[in-house]
């Protein structure tokens, strides 16, 4: 059987570019429930850059498990770009990892707090010494529950891959 995010995905070039530089990542996910942790699992020779990761499905879990400031879920909500961002750092920084990556959003079929189906955050984070750097991605996404969980999985591994090769 094939996983559908391995086999022809980034998943394999950011597992090789994280050894290369001998970099770890960890991973915060919500509407993907460990599926972008799994895909990068599923790598030969992930355990020399995966750390781990967290699945912060429920609201409340994002700022018990998941490090987001409770003020920040008070005013933004669990599905903004903030949270994707807070998500991503906390994560690196409680695993001990350089790279930090999350994602948060709606997978439908029902909108939630006033967000469409599809509506997907991903934040992008890189420990660093002096100061820590944070990037977030929105998108709007298509398809079934399905469709968008795979799609946000793929679209963070290639984001991560993206910053890591920008600060060779």
């Amino acid at each position: 059987m094939t996983d559908p995010l391995v086999d022809g995905s980034s998943a394999r070039e950011l597992i090789a570019a994280l050894v290369e530089r001998g970099q770890t990542v960890a991973v915060s996910e919500s509407l993907t429930a460990g599926l972008l942790g799994a895909a990068l699992a599923g790598v030969p020779g992930a355990s020399a850059a995966l750390r781990g990761g967290v699945i912060v499905y429920a609201t409340d879990l994002k700022a018990t498990f998941g490090g987001v400031n409770p003020q920040t879920l008070a005013a933004d909500g669990p599905v903004a770009a903030s949270t994707a961002g807070q998500l991503a750092l906390a994560v690196a920084r409680n695993a001990d990892a350089d790279w930090g990556v999350s994602l948060t959003g709606v997978a439908g079929p029902d909108s939630q707090d006033g967000h469409a189906p599809g509506t997907v955050f991903c934040g992008v984070a890189r420990r660093r010494v002096i100061s820590d750097e944070i990037s977030t991605h929105a998108w709007q996404l298509s398809g079934d529950r399905w469709e968008i969980r795979l799609t946000s999985a793929k679209r963070a591994i290639q984001e991560l891959l993206t910053a890591i090769r920008a600060h060779a």
